[in-house]
């Protein structure tokens, strides 16, 4: 073979090996990659771990009725007249724990684990992977939440309006607020530790929340849980749809919930950065 006819070979090979070589190389993540490798992690959970999942569906409809047999037992008429407010309450309720402990215990459990080093060193940043799988453990809490729902229902008698084009959007935002919440006590155990027991605690809290006289006190509407209870009720109960609601009452859920999440995405990164600061990201 000539030089020539050598040249012209190598000539023609090049590029088809350089566009292999390009097609070979790995591409950056995005954040589509992220949500969907962070929903396909919750629903392997689910799958490897049913026993847990179904447990946690089992305690919330025993504790739903001790409260509602042992209610009927001491309350009578009483218990029966405010029943479809209580599901109501107890509905938004297992949502908040949900959205709660989806980050403050997770990220515990990272800690525990040593494994929490992992989140900082992604190109994505800790935060919005915390938040992304907040999201996701979210959505299978309302798979969860539904379920119990559905079984309060079949157990009591009980008939509630169950638009989905309400109810899914009025409740998500309600539990955005403890969502923002959850990832101030996530920012928190990073920088503490072992704080689980005052984590806990809060849980309760929502009770009040949940239950607050947004009518009788207009203040506590900008309260976690307070105003989206009400619509939520109002919704369920009384059959209200979205778009029935007034533009000031919508503009306020949306409010109270991006405020609440914002903010505790802000204790979180300040936080998770302290604790970077004083090296004890890594310690347990």
């Amino acid at each position: 073979m000539s030089r020539d006819d050598s040249a012209a070979s190598d000539g023609g090979s090049a590029p088809a090996s350089a566009a292999v070589d390009s097609a070979d190389e790995p591409r950056p993540a995005t954040y589509y990659h992220l949500a969907r490798a962070v929903l396909y992690r919750e629903y392997l959970i689910f799958v490897r771990y049913p026993a847990n999942a179904i447990g946690g569906i089992v305690v919330a409809l025993f504790f739903f009725g001790v409260l509602f047999y042992g209610g009927r037992l001491l309350a009578g008429q009483a218990l029966t007249d405010s029943l479809s407010g209580i599901i109501v309450g107890y509905f938004l309720w297992t949502l908040s724990v949900g959205a709660y402990s989806s980050v403050s215990n997770d990220i515990g459990s990272e800690v525990q684990w040593g494994t929490l080093e992992r989140h900082i060193t992604t190109p994505f940043g800790f935060a919005p992977v915390a938040l992304l799988k907040g999201a996701a453990k979210v959505v299978r809490t309302f798979l969860t939440s539904a379920v119990v729902l559905a079984v309060m229902l079949l157990l009591t008698g009980t008939r509630l309006s169950l638009d989905p084009f309400t109810v899914i959007p009025v409740a998500g935002l309600a539990i955005t607020s403890v969502l923002g919440l959850g990832f101030a006590a996530g920012g928190v155990t990073v920088l503490y530790k072992r704080i689980g027991n005052w984590l806990n605690l809060l849980q309760f809290g929502f009770i009040a929340l949940i239950s607050a006289p947004v009518l009788d006190a207009p203040w506590t509407r900008f309260l976690p849980l307070a105003h989206g209870s009400a619509m939520l009720q109002r919704a369920m109960v009384d059959g209200v749809r979205l778009w029935e609601f007034g533009l000031a009452d919508l503009a306020l859920l949306v409010g109270v919930a991006a405020g609440y999440l914002l903010g505790g995405y802000v204790v979180f990164h300040y936080a998770t950065r302290r604790a970077r600061r004083l090296g004890v990201l890594g310690d347990y």
